[in-house]
């Protein structure tokens, strides 16, 4: 997987399809210069596993601009509670101090704009920004069966037929900071009992699936990425050590990609994983050659073709299986 069902035991947080992040993507528009995408996916094999998005959660898109490792400009999406199948979503842009607190906070871009559950995507424009929220074909690719089977490739891709819940936001480059280089991570978080819960976060695909042990996993989707290389660069090595016979120095310099978690894009340069992350990126079989020391190199399984050229490119949603 992505970042699908992460979870303990390959399962949604807290069981519930609505909060799990499956992946984040940032590359730049299509149809104009100085303008970037950000697409935040959620909700694996929908809408079989919920049909709304959680009116409770806060979903985020967060943005370091300094290098700090901490969030600089923050994109908040809320939603409200379903009725007769249908929900809207309100977006807040906050910066500051404010972008570093889980609450949705800080100006209101889009308010109550109507999630699309269709076949065709809603895109609506306000004040040079674009968004597009709905049900949408999952872009991820991977042979899962063979990668579960020792590395005994099928030729199948797990997610050919699979949907997700899109949150695509297109914005001028100005809104993330000066520099070119920013760093991009996602968070889900819940109101629980009165708080709210952090129980999703992450950027660089499949992660927590190679990484992780069940018993941590709570702890990894409740943390802040400045804290992630003194708490995993440890027993990240041992997993690097254990799976591709890593040398700690080799160890230590390709967690510097992946740790902390946060997907770094220069845009000023062509964006392709690890800078950055397109719709057609082979993330699966660049982690592969990353945990195997490169003895494997590829899955076998090609991009998806229903991505669209244009936004919210996100590819129109399979019919239900």
């Amino acid at each position: 997987m992505s970042h699908h069902l992460s979870g303990p035991n390959l399962r949604s947080p807290q069981g519930d399809a609505r909060l799990d992040l499956t992946d984040l993507f940032a590359f730049p528009a299509s149809d104009a210069s100085g303008r970037t995408v950000l697409i935040m996916n959620v909700n694996p094999y929908a809408p079989t596993g919920a049909a709304e998005f959680h009116p409770e959660a806060v979903y985020r898109i967060n943005i370091d601009n300094n290098g700090d490792n901490r969030a600089d400009v923050a994109y908040s999406f809320v939603f409200s509670d379903p009725e007769a199948g249908a929900q809207t979503v309100t977006v807040h842009r906050a910066t500051g101090a404010a972008a570093q607190k889980h609450e949705a906070g800080g100006e209101v871009l889009f308010d109550n704009v109507p999630v699309a559950f269709g076949d065709a995507p809603d895109v609506v424009e306000a004040d040079g920004r674009k968004l597009s929220v709905g049900l949408r074909s999952d872009p991820f690719f991977a042979d899962l069966e063979g990668i579960v089977d020792n590395f005994t490739w099928t030729g199948r891709d797990a997610m050919a037929d699979a949907n997700i819940f899109g949150i695509a936001l297109e914005v001028p480059d100005d809104d993330l900071g000066p520099d070119p280089v920013i760093g991009v991570w996602a968070r889900v978080s819940l109101h629980q009992d009165g708080r709210l819960v952090s129980v999703d976060r992450g950027a660089h695909p499949s992660l927590t699936a190679y990484f992780n042990a069940e018993e941590v996993k709570d702890a990894y989707n409740a943390g802040e990425p400045a804290d992630d290389w003194e708490r995993y660069r440890e027993p990240w090595t041992a997993v690097l050590q254990h799976t591709g016979d890593y040398t700690t120095d080799a160890a230590t310099e390709a967690l510097k990609i992946i740790l902390p978690d946060i997907l770094r894009y220069d845009r000023s340069r062509l964006a392709a994983y690890p800078n950055g992350r397109t719709l057609s990126d082979d993330v699966t079989s660049a982690r592969l050659a990353m945990v195997s020391g490169g003895k494997i190199t590829s899955d076998h399984i090609p991009p998806h073709t229903d991505l669209l050229p244009t936004f919210p490119h996100l590819g129109h949603p399979h019919p239900a299986s």
